[in-house]
């Protein structure tokens, strides 16, 4: 399905089965879709330039790829270089917010398609683990912000994957060494988080009309 100038009816209720985002969100982020790709049918990263609600995230660059990463996308390939609207929404899909009204079987789906999607943001190499050096990464761009040093970084990732190995492994051998996370035991640690409700962009509740004209 690619980006026209308009969405038909059937386009817009077949993306609303399959995100969950009402007919008017659609039209609204079909107008944003448009704006940032100068009105072509598909996107690159280079397009997201313009989003100034990503400049001051330290994980920017994460929150794009993320864009681009055939696992969020459903693709067998490992990264696309160009987006349409349709994986464009896709992505976005996994940063909507779901409160506690809703029945607990949705809201756990919600919880896992939200988990797995921030997986696969921590494991850059895309081999199914979180090792320690991509966990001492992210928490030096998280802390980027702060003018955090690597030092500071690299213990809290060592502190970080020491917790991990007494959430998923308990009492370990003398001679065991735990040095990667995987999606289960990933899904474990972060089983307590209400990521159902927490995980979402701004730039979803925009008001695109003034943008997009």
């Amino acid at each position: 399905m690619g980006s026209s100038p308009s969405l038909s009816a059937r386009e817009t209720r077949s993306l609303s089965d399959s995100t969950g985002f009402s007919s008017e969100q659609i039209e609204i982020l079909h107008r944003r879709f448009l704006h940032l790709s100068d009105g072509r049918p598909t996107m690159s990263k280079s397009s997201f330039d313009s989003i100034q609600d990503l400049d001051n995230n330290p994980i920017k660059s994460r929150i794009v790829n993320a864009f681009f990463d055939g696992r969020n996308l459903g693709l067998t390939s490992k990264s696309v270089d160009e987006i349409t609207f349709e994986n464009f929404l896709t992505t976005l899909s996994y940063f909507q917010h779901m409160d506690e009204d809703h029945p607990a079987e949705d809201l756990e789906q919600c919880k896992m398609k939200k988990l797995k999607f921030l997986f696969h943001m921590y494991d850059t190499d895309r081999d199914g683990k979180i090792t320690l050096e991509e966990l001492r990464e992210i928490v030096k761009e998280l802390l980027s912000k702060k003018c955090s040093t690597e030092k500071t970084s690299s213990s809290i990732a060592d502190a970080a994957m020491l917790e991990a190995a007494n959430v998923c492994k308990g009492q370990m051998e003398p001679n065991e060494v735990y040095e990667e996370i995987n999606l289960q035991d990933f899904l474990q640690i972060m089983q307590d988080l209400k990521i159902e409700s927490k995980m979402h962009v701004r730039f979803l509740q925009l008001d695109t009309t003034a943008m997009c004209r």
